[in-house]
């Protein structure tokens, strides 16, 4: 009788050991692709207008109208301080203080504006985004890509690709 409770008792043991070993892998496993893409899935260009409509006549208001749009898609708020916002050749705004609710949007404006708490403002005197070919790049605080959103000729195989919802034309 002891033989079989032995037996019983090793079988009942394993059975636990392999059950608590796929549980645990499992748990590292979501947590790894959660840690994978917890920025990514969090915080995301969401648009862009990078040719402002009518006359790019350089004026403030003209400046104002060629922004960026940056979503968080999770329902935490994430703080922004210290993150990017560059183009291809380097121009680059930083955020300062900044701390995005979930599931909101901020429009990053190219001129001269009043920060918000949907509107910040680059302060520039001259347009950010090239129209014809582009890519707005968003980094976090450890300078660690977080999406790009091309357009034109140019695409950064690196982020995803749409179209910006700007429209052609230059003054660039």
């Amino acid at each position: 009788m002891s033989a079989f409770m032995s037996v019983a008792a090793r079988r009942t043991a394993a059975a636990a050991l392999a059950a608590g070993a796929l549980v645990g892998t499992f748990a590292a496993s979501a947590s790894a692709d959660a840690a994978g893409r917890q920025h990514r899935d969090r915080v995301e260009i969401s648009g862009a207008q990078y040719d402002s409509p009518g006359w790019d006549n350089g004026s403030n208001r003209s400046l104002n109208k060629e922004w960026i749009d940056v979503t968080n898609t999770s329902r935490h708020s994430v703080n922004l301080d210290g993150w990017t916002l560059s183009a291809r050749d380097g121009r680059t705004y930083t955020f300062h203080h900044y701390r995005l609710a979930g599931r909101a949007t901020v429009r990053v404006h190219t001129g001269v504006g009043r920060d918000s708490g949907r509107d910040v403002y680059q302060d520039r005197r001259r347009y950010a985004w090239d129209n014809r070919s582009d890519t707005a790049t968003l980094r976090d605080d450890r300078n660690r890509r977080v999406d790009t959103l091309s357009w034109g000729g140019h695409r950064d195989d690196r982020g995803h690709h749409g179209d910006g919802h700007g429209h052609g034309g230059g003054h660039r």
